[in-house]
């Protein structure tokens, strides 16, 4: 009897550790941060960004930033991919706000943060699960390049601070709603007419689309080419049965749109 009692304690005392490690990492500071600092513009298709009420509130920038940098590798693994996805989603939009405050209020678009040389993508900068990285190890390596994901959804949630980007959601993204965030991001972005309309001659498309294609095009909800994917959300694309017809059967005339990097910032 004693040999079961203590058997029963080891594995309610592991239980209990495997459920504190696998915690779900807490983004309510980024949330309120967002929730106070990013306005919706245009019709409710996109939003801009207070970089001055960011900048008041860097301090708790920087905690929440700081709090991230707390998590090891080994508290990472443990996690759901959902909660993996939200982490590292809210990261890469986090540190970019935080790239423009390091020069704000002198500065127009985040390209002016890199240089002939290198781009501010490529600044190694953020202290990150035990490794100093970028913003592109970030979104190429960490997200694009594990093979976890496999979302190309999540083109419309990692913002690079710029018009032309996906707008920032003025939430933290959550493990418990990070499907219904992407896709609100997915029809909010197609449905702006400013980055993507079509009528029956052409369609004409965020350079999302172009810069990243093969990811629509890898077997997410079984589509395997572009053209699937915009069949998937045609009635928010707005498109005609001509070209819903022409998608069908690969005679759509696709074209990409000039990408504005002027920075997304409130007027």
């Amino acid at each position: 009897m004693y040999h079961k009692l203590l058997l029963l304690t080891v594995l309610l005392n592991l239980l209990t550790l495997n459920t504190a490690e696998a915690e779900e990492f807490d983004h309510s500071s980024w949330n309120a941060l967002l929730n106070a600092h990013v306005v919706v513009i245009n019709d409710g298709n996109s939003t801009a960004v207070d970089y001055q009420g960011m900048h008041d509130d860097r301090a708790k920038l920087a905690q929440y930033l700081q709090s991230m940098s707390e998590i090891e590798q080994e508290d990472f693994d443990v996690w759901t991919a959902n909660e993996q996805l939200a982490f590292l989603i809210n990261a890469y939009n986090a540190w970019t706000v935080e790239l423009i405050l390091t020069a704000w209020p002198d500065i127009k678009s985040i390209k002016d943060l890199g240089n002939f040389l290198s781009s501010p993508w490529k600044k190694s900068f953020i202290p990150l699960l035990g490794d100093i990285r970028s913003l592109d190890d970030i979104e190429h390596k960490m997200i694009r390049g594990s093979g976890r994901y496999n979302d190309p959804r999540i083109h419309f949630a990692v913002n690079c601070a710029s018009i032309g980007c996906p707008s920032l959601l003025p939430a933290a993204y959550t493990s418990d709603r990070l499907d219904e965030q992407l896709n609100d991001q997915t029809i909010q972005f197609l449905g702006d007419r400013s980055r993507n309309r079509a009528d029956d001659i052409k369609i004409e498309l965020s350079p999302v689309f172009k810069w990243y294609r093969a990811d629509f095009e890898q077997g997410w909800q079984d589509h395997q080419r572009l053209e699937d994917f915009l069949l998937a959300y045609a009635d928010v694309l707005g498109l005609s049965d001509e070209m819903t017809a022409k998608l069908k059967t690969h005679k759509a005339n696709i074209r990409f749109l000039k990408y504005d990097w002027d920075l997304n910032k409130t007027r």
